[in-house]
């Protein structure tokens, strides 16, 4: 007898979508604050008990939004992946590529924003609510490091991932506050700052700054020990 499992799953991920499908359409129209799970359970045609079968609450609904910016976030930056070996042109693509997949949601990020700054909220890009989110983010960034041509000091190298996807959440926060027409500040700011990186990378090779790259290396390591 075969196993329903399969079919199952499918149709719970199917409900899964179509509640963050829901959810994201008021969130663009009510902002995040104006919405509740009542309301995203009507938008999805559920019982409020079946969205709150999926999700917990509406911050770890936006978990899955999450989620799916990630995905297609790799989605859109694989092309400057495939196409540039070239650092600066990888780390300024897979950046442009997320303002390019954030920019429907600017309008509501603001809120998230102001949940997300909570140190305890799940919606902090650092909580473990988030670490599938955060992951993904850093396995795009060790992505750029691996097919570069850039020669980097190795003490530095594994630790790049992660300092990246910290210069992405720099870049979301100026984002977030960003008023000028389609963001146009916040891509200045990465067509400006991703050569800045490029160089400094360069320089980090050099012995007379090796020993410093070793010591914040070191920083970064005794922070991070819990």
């Amino acid at each position: 007898m075969p196993d329903p499992a399969p079919r199952r799953t499918s149709k719970a991920e199917q409900t899964r979508s179509v509640i963050t499908a829901a959810a994201l359409r008021l969130f663009r129209r009510d902002g995040y604050d104006g919405t509740t799970m009542r309301a995203i359970a009507q938008e999805a045609g559920v019982s409020v008990g079946n969205a709150y079968y999926y999700f917990s609450s509406k911050e770890h609904l936006v978990q899955a939004f999450y989620d799916g910016i990630q995905v297609e976030h790799a989605a859109a930056a694989a092309g400057v992946l495939a196409r540039e070996k070239d650092f600066e042109p990888r780390l300024r693509g897979v950046l442009e590529a997320w303002l390019d997949v954030a920019a429907p949601h600017h309008g509501f990020a603001g809120q998230f924003f102001r949940n997300a700054a909570d140190p305890q909220s799940p919606l902090s890009p650092f909580s473990d609510e988030s670490a599938p989110a955060r992951a993904a983010s850093t396995d795009l960034y060790r992505r750029v490091v691996d097919g570069a041509d850039v020669k980097i000091a190795p003490t530095l190298r594994a630790e790049l991932p992660d300092l990246l996807w910290l210069l992405q959440m720099g870049v979301v926060l100026f984002w977030v506050h960003d008023r000028s027409p389609g963001q146009a500040r916040t891509r200045t700011l990465v067509a400006q700052s991703t050569p800045v990186v490029d160089r400094l990378l360069r320089l980090a090779r050099l012995p007379v700054v090796r020993g410093v790259v070793d010591d914040l290396v070191g920083v970064i390591a005794t922070i991070r020990t819990p």
